[in-house]
């Protein structure tokens, strides 16, 4: 899935990103995966403080990553603590593989955030 932008990043100003691997441990898990992430996307659309997103999977490996820029630490932590988010990471412990999360600092003349630059941030 393309970079979305949900809102505009203001020069100077210093945003949280946050880049996350999600390996599953089956291949049955996918569809799973899959329709949590239209819920997440949604969740996405409607929630304060994200300025942008994107999503990529490589299925034949079972791997997904998800990549995003927040206002800050605090937006980024009540978009995870909300329902469906919050749910989704319950009802997924069962099917994934040793998750990795990494953030880092970006400003507005770094965005959108590119694949190749954010990837090597995590050993998958």
């Amino acid at each position: 899935m393309p970079w979305q932008t949900s809102a505009t990043a203001q020069p100077g100003k210093e945003y949280v990103a946050l880049l996350s691997y999600l390996p599953v441990n089956t291949y049955w898990a996918i569809p799973r995966l899959m329709k949590f992430s239209l819920d997440t996307i949604n969740q996405l659309k409607k929630t304060p403080g994200v300025i942008g997103y994107s999503l990529a999977a490589e299925f034949t490996r079972r791997t997904f990553w998800t990549l995003s820029v927040w206002q800050n630490q605090q937006s980024l932590m009540d978009f995870v603590e909300a329902i469906p988010h919050s749910e989704i990471m319950k009802k997924l412990v069962p099917y994934m593989g040793k998750t990795q999360f990494a953030q880092w600092p970006v400003t507005a003349d770094q965005l959108p955030l590119q694949w190749k630059d954010a990837l090597p941030r995590i050993a998958s």
